[in-house]
């Protein structure tokens, strides 16, 4: 609900449609916001001042500028030393979340104004805008700070401000608050003064450069910190005091090295005075990198080696590297508007990816973007419902949906094909000058094409509009001529539910075919029409996209993909090929090109496999499988289970489960993934280990069980046990020490499959014990079986209503809930009741999550129609079924 202040009434749009968007009038520009606001962390309301300087475009006698959720007291407008209004009219529409204040003398184009308003807003609990994240205090009791998250729309539930992206404006900041409490900014603190008759302090911080209003910060709260001078300006992190501080070692002395790399690397200083990150106790998304103070989930910053694994660690170093390096992609050089998000997102994806392969080498991060980024990308754009990269926004409710993997995945592997095409070190020089041209300014995706263009001296807008301005990918299906000694390459759409249509297929993408022989990688083959013929020196051995730094799948003849198993087998393919291939083949089976019982066999012929990357790419599809299979006869889902076991059992028991000091990082994760695939799979001997583990553990000793497998042995004994793992598990989600082990019992505690547990398990996301940004995680696991599906539906919509007004439609969390409840389906009622369900109900902010969900479940179905009576043939030829 939106709070007038009294005589304020509500207008007609003050909203330009430019471009389709819904944006200000350009009757003025901001140019610097003075803003004080006091926070009261009893109450939970705040008090501001912001007095706005503008440059005055055109004839004015009126300011729109942006408002949600905030009690306008007073408003006064000038221009130079006259005072034009002491009381202007204003006005508000809800719809265009805007403020208008109208005025009967026109200040004159040319001139300047100051706009200042008093205000009130709320200390929300809704994670947006300003608002308030809890802790444990040391006696146990609840207490707050006050935090921000700007982007993309919530500035304006700050203050008013005009919350675009282009209308960047230097902002000096104040924040009035107890004597005890630190308060932060984007800026470093340049004074402090009494206030409040001398109980408190005014902390002014310095004025900062040219920028856009989603990345301002400023948090009041008590924090400790550890620094490092390990950079050219100081580095800090910050946790709130029921945390270890020293867990955040890792991550401040990361970020100092990262900052010095990125520096060298862009050739562009870090302008501002000091870095800041701090741990957020609630906060919706990962990280955000507001400039100078980034804002973290706890578990995205904080990291014990002692309690945590080594793919979290990953984790950590990943988002980290991800968000600093926004402060250059996205902070000093800003999308115009929100259909450029892919800029800031797709770049800081693949920069992170590029700075740990440079810091961490012997993590070969690079072999696991193929299973990461580029199936999560090819995932969601293999569906009717994805969009394109560069997707128009017209609303500001419609930007939240955009933040995923298309955005981020599909964004930071178009860049990591440029830069294969172009090589890395000149696509650094392109990054380079588009950096120096547009410092502190705003850019469109052509900026960054002309740059590169610049740089390459190769002409590729043309080329990589296609790939942004269009949606979806390629299949190119391979064929072969032996007497022309040549094969037959040809592209079209792919679509997961195997359904295009004629007018959905008309893109012809630019397909870097990277053809792989024994000769090496012949880089220079494109396809750019819909099929062509390319001559191959010896057809014995090739492969198409040579370690998969192409957005397509890649259809090969049952008998070539049976000689190319062969060929990996003898080390013709590199783990990037074999990792690939099997999600190609995989992909393709789900989708009818080719036939399930051929990805079965191949995933046989890979038992012999010795890399942790290409095992994940086999157990995912392998899970993908089962997961499509979960509601179908219980004879076939035993047999398939049984085919997992057979496969991966072996190389558990090979790696083992003990974890020594002497483990690298990547055989860390390879024991922990085979654990997980033949415990769930019911392996004899691992479930037997996992039960003796957790009963020590059961019994205080917490080394019991090791962090990399701790997730592991929760899911199996939660699904062969009962009540009583159930509430050690759920124990250990109230006590642990740190949130990665909270964390880790909260994403299992689904697993138990009781009704009774089910339904406990369901009671714990609207529960006071979870945290809003934690509410999808004890729905996760419930999708591993059939009962936790349909219970999870059910209990959606149960609380319905509850849960839309818990998580605002606007923000992202609800459509996560909604994916999570409803994707798993597989059969045709099943969607059908999902449909029924909110035919009635308004879907705005979640309604592209409801797509996807609706066309996955159709793929599932089709899936099944086609491929039953394969699958079971399968099984039964092998001797899986009896």
């Amino acid at each position: 609900m939106c709070k007038h202040a009294f005589g304020t009434e509500v207008s007609s749009s003050s909203i330009d449609i430019t471009k389709g968007r819904e944006v200000l009038p350009k009757n003025v520009k901001p140019l610097h916001y003075h803003l004080t606001l006091e926070p009261n962390l009893e109450t939970f309301e705040y008090e501001g001042t912001v007095v706005i300087d503008l440059d005055v475009v055109e004839d004015t006698t009126e300011i729109a500028l942006n408002t949600i959720d905030l009690e306008i007291h007073s408003t006064k407008v000038s221009s130079g030393d006259k005072l034009i209004s002491s009381s202007p009219k204003v006005s508000y529409n809800e719809d265009t979340q805007t403020t208008t204040v109208s005025f009967s003398e026109t200040i004159p184009a040319g001139s300047k104004a100051t706009l200042t308003q008093t205000f009130t807003g709320e200390l929300n609990n809704n994670m947006a805008g300003f608002y308030r994240s809890s802790y444990k205090g040391a006696d146990g009791s609840e207490k707050f700070m006050a935090t921000t998250q700007m982007e993309p729309t919530d500035a304006r539930r700050a203050f008013p401000c005009f919350d675009e992206p282009a209308l960047k404006a230097e902002f000096t900041i104040t924040l009035v608050a107890d004597k005890g409490l630190t308060c932060l900014s984007n800026m470093d603190q340049v004074s402090e003064t009494e206030a409040g008759g001398g109980k408190k302090k005014a902390v002014t911080f310095g004025k900062t450069p040219l920028m856009s209003t989603y990345l301002l910060a400023f948090i009041v709260g008590e924090l400790n910190v550890i620094e490092t001078n390990n950079f050219r300006v100081p580095v800090r992190v910050f946790a709130p005091p029921d945390r270890d501080i020293e867990h955040g070692r890792f991550s401040l002395e990361l970020a100092a090295r990262t900052l010095d790399f990125y520096e060298k690397k862009f050739n562009s200083p870090f302008p501002l005075p000091k870095m800041d990150m701090v741990a957020i106790p609630d906060f919706s998304a990962g990280a955000m990198e507001n400039w100078g103070l980034v804002t973290y989930r706890v578990v995205d910053l904080l990291f014990d080696e002692k309690t945590s694994g080594a793919s979290t660690k990953q984790r950590v170093a990943e988002v980290v590297q991800h968000e600093l390096a926004h402060q250059w992609f996205g902070n000093l050089v800003t999308m115009d508007f929100w259909d450029g998000l892919w800029l800031n997102e797709g770049f800081a994806t693949w920069m992170s990816w590029y700075s740990c392969n440079e810091f961490y080498p012997e993590w070969k991060v690079w072999e696991g973007y193929v299973t990461d980024n580029l199936q999560s990308a090819l995932s969601l754009d293999s569906l009717r419902s994805s969009h394109p990269i560069e997707v128009p926004v017209k609303r500001a409710d419609e930007i939240n949906q955009i933040f995923d993997a298309i955005s981020y995945s599909k964004g930071s592997c178009v860049l990591r094909m440029i830069s294969k095409y172009i090589g890395e070190d000149v696509f650094m020089e392109g990054i380079r000058r588009y950096l120096k041209k547009h410092a502190y300014g705003n850019t469109q995706t052509g900026d960054l094409w002309a740059a590169l263009s610049d740089a390459s001296g190769k002409e590729l807008e043309k080329v990589m509009d296609i790939w942004t301005k269009n949606v979806g990918f390629p299949v190119v299906t391979v064929t072969e001529d032996e007497k022309a000694g040549s094969i037959h390459v040809k592209q079209n759409r792919f679509l997961r539910t195997a359904d295009v249509k004629p007018e959905e297929d008309k893109t012809l993408f630019p397909v870097f075919l990277g053809l792989r022989t024994k000769d090496g990688v012949n880089e220079d083959l494109t396809l750019d029409s819909r099929e062509a013929n390319f001559k191959v020196k010896d057809l014995d051995f090739f492969k198409l996209n040579a370690d998969h730094s192409g957005i397509y799948r890649t259809s090969y003849t049952p008998e070539r993909l049976e000689k190319l198993g062969k060929a990996a087998r003898e080390g013709f393919l590199t783990v990037e090929d074999r990792a690939g291939m099997i999600a190609d083949a995989g992909a393709l089976a789900a989708s009818g090109y080719q036939k399930t019982s051929g990805i079965l066999s191949l995933l046989e012929s890979f038992k012999s496999e010795p890399e942790f990357v290409v095992w994940g790419e086999i157990t995912g599809r392998i899970s993908t499988l089962r997961a499509a299979w979960i509601f179908e006869d219980e004879a076939v889902r035993t047999a398939l289970k049984k085919f997992q076991l057979d496969l991966v059992g072996e190389k558990a028991h090979q790696l083992g489960w003990d974890f020594k000091d002497s483990d690298g990082h990547i055989e860390q994760q390879f024991k922990s993934l085979m654990f997980g695939s033949a415990g769930v799979a019911k392996d004899e001997q691992i479930v037997k280990a996992a039960f003796a583990m957790f009963e020590k553990f059961k019994k205080g000793d917490k080394s019991a069980i090791h962090p990399n497998i701790r997730g592991s042995v929760y899911a199996i004994v939660l699904s062969n046990g009962g009540a009583e793992e159930y509430d050690v598990i759920l124990n250990e989600y109230r006590t642990a020490a740190t949130s990665d082990e909270r964390n880790t019992a909260l994403r299992s505690i689904g697993r138990a499959k009781a009704p009774e547990l089910i339904q406990r398990t369901l009671a714990l996301p609207l529960s006071d014990e979870v945290k809003g940004q934690d509410i999808y995680l004890p729905m996760a696991s419930l999708r591993s079986h059939p009962e936790g599906i349909k219970a999870l539906w059910a209990w959606m919509k149960a609380n319905w209503d509850e849960l839309e007004k818990k998580l605002p439609p606007g923000l992202t969390m609800l459509g996560s809930v909604v994916s999570i409840s409803t994707a798993s389906f597989t059969q045709p009622q099943q969607r059908r009741d999902i449909q029924d369900f909110f035919a009635k109900k308004s879907t705005k902010g979640f309604d592209q999550a409801l797509a996807q969900s609706l066309d996955a479940i159709r793929a599932k179905s089709n899936w099944i129609e086609r491929d039953a009576g394969d699958v079971k043939g399968w099984l039964e030829r092998k001797g899986y079924l009896q």
